[in-house]
């Protein structure tokens, strides 16, 4: 393996370990915070069915940002849904074909699903790009990351937009690359450099999501105002803690 190989070896290796061992940690501090209050954003659910559908609704909808901006829930909506695309998209490189779900992803609706929307995803994050600065009460409250954020995300997407309709790359190797990495069987690296800018700033992304507003993803689900159930009437709400003063108070 030449240099550059190894070093991007070695670079995935240990953004994957950043990547894993920090979202880990973070939702394990998600997970152990305490909710004090009973605070579900009203009109609320009632029951505990009640709060999942919520909360699918929120993740796949985004409900509550349609009801409060429009415009913000489309350019939002467009961005993730072509990122799901695109991860489906991608799996084809870190699958075996036959692996039982290659059929799912090797076809050409998903194929081209996931590269057409990209247009979809540089499109939504141009419109979150220019929310932040157009929109007063949005650009006061945005700090420099960001920007540098959506700008990371962009280019990702632009770079790799570029590698599928411009400047083709060995899709065969570049394929051997991303499936020995994760069967723990390292090969050779394309040296396009399209190639090597799309994977440097995708490491970096997997690097900074732990310590980052990305979070936003797993804390949706442990976010007291949307996973709670409104029932203060009927059942007390008091964490464990509280309950523990309270016996030993006994």
């Amino acid at each position: 393996m030449s240099a550059l190989s190894v070093f991007y070896t070695i670079l995935f290796y240990s953004a994957a370990t950043i990547f894993i061992v920090g979202l880990a940690y973070r939702i394990s501090v998600y997970a152990k915070t305490p909710a004090p209050l009973k605070i579900p954003t009203t009109p609320a659910p009632t029951t505990k069915s009640g709060v999942v559908f919520r909360l699918f609704t929120e993740v796949a909808l985004f409900n509550s940002l349609f009801k409060s901006t429009k415009w913000t829930w489309l350019f939002g909506w467009m961005f993730h849904l072509s990122l799901l695309l695109a991860f489906f998209r991608h799996l084809r490189y870190v699958l075996s074909p036959d692996s039982v779900f290659w059929p799912l992803i090797n076809n050409w609706l998903v194929l081209f699903a996931g590269q057409y929307g990209g247009f979809l995803m540089l499109i939504g994050l141009a419109g979150l790009f220019g929310r932040r600065i157009f929109v007063d009460r949005v650009r006061y409250i945005s700090s420099p990351s960001d920007y540098l954020m959506l700008i990371l995300i962009f280019t990702i997407a632009a770079t790799g937009m570029l590698m599928s309709f411009v400047n083709h790359t060995d899709i065969v190797q570049l394929k051997a690359f991303a499936f020995g990495l994760v069967t723990f069987n390292p090969q050779e690296l394309p040296g396009d450099t399209l190639v090597l800018i799309h994977l440097a700033l995708v490491a970096s992304l997997m690097i900074i999501f732990p310590v980052s507003k990305l979070l936003h993803a797993p804390g949706i689900f442990f976010s007291p105002t949307r996973n709670q159930v409104d029932n203060p009437r009927e059942q007390r709400h008091i964490v464990e803690w509280a309950a523990k003063l309270e016996a030993d108070r006994e």
